[in-house]
């Protein structure tokens, strides 16, 4: 998938005005997202991504501990909505990538997380089930 069918799926899934904001939708999340990982499993993720997305997941330190909470608290203020609505984004997002990426590396992205990320998986899981 190239940068602009990327970023125009995010701006449809979100339902948003602009293309700039589904942009930083998707950059409060995956620079969240590659802060929390570790730097291996960040460039695993990102590897089928397109590059200017990829580079998102790279774009700060890896490895970093935080809750979920904190997580949510970040992307909200990269992406300037408040908790509820970053939660969306992080859903709608990841749910994206993972569409894009392999399945076993979905679930080794959720193996380094705790379990209070499950809601970032939220519509992955959905998906799953109605399989």
């Amino acid at each position: 998938m190239k940068y602009n069918d990327f970023m125009g799926e995010v701006q449809h899934r979100l339902e948003l005005p602009q293309l700039g904001r589904a942009v930083r939708a998707t950059r409060a999340v995956l620079t969240t997202l590659g802060e929390r990982l570790q730097e291996g499993e960040a460039t695993d993720l990102a590897g089928p991504l397109p590059m200017e997305v990829d580079y998102y997941l790279h774009a700060a330190e890896s490895g970093q501990r935080f809750d979920y909470d904190e997580f949510m608290e970040r992307v909200a203020e990269r992406a300037n909505v408040d908790k509820s609505e970053a939660a969306y984004y992080g859903r709608v997002v990841v749910g994206l990538v993972s569409e894009l990426v392999a399945g076993s590396e979905i679930e080794q992205v959720r193996a380094q997380l705790p379990d209070d990320y499950d809601d970032l998986f939220q519509l992955i899981d959905a998906e799953e089930v109605e399989e």
